[in-house]
């Protein structure tokens, strides 16, 4: 699978899959293309390193506490549990073939990433 950071638009809506009935990204727009989801393959929730946090690093007494920076976007110090929504997706456009997609949702900052594109 190729690791990718875009972003992309991203419409929700009824979707099904072995992983997954229900509500969940339904197409998305990533380089100007529209996909469709044909499937959900898989879904789960990722916490951020927050073991890597400030407060973290205060509360066990490491020197690094007060010049290590956060490292997840839109963390703060009191943000141990930073979290985002990963969904693995066939999705295609048209009759093509299509491929499988990683997306990515992103809670702090309320954005949609593609992670993650094997075609």
């Amino acid at each position: 699978m190729r690791r990718y950071d875009d972003p992309v638009e991203v419409r929700r809506g009824w979707v099904e899959g072995p992983a997954h009935r229900g509500e969940g990204p339904e197409q998305f727009l990533w380089r100007g293309r529209l996909w469709k989801v044909r499937a959900v393959l898989a879904h789960w929730v990722e916490t951020g390193p927050w073991w890597q946090s400030s407060g973290v690093r205060a509360v066990i007494g490491s020197d690094e506490a007060s010049t290590a920076p956060v490292t997840t976007p839109g963390a703060t110090a009191t943000d141990l549990l930073v979290e985002r929504e990963l969904w693995r997706v066939e999705a295609g456009r048209g009759a093509d073939a299509g491929g499988v997609f990683d997306l990515s949702f992103d809670w702090t900052q309320g954005s949609w990433q593609l992670v993650g594109c094997e075609d």
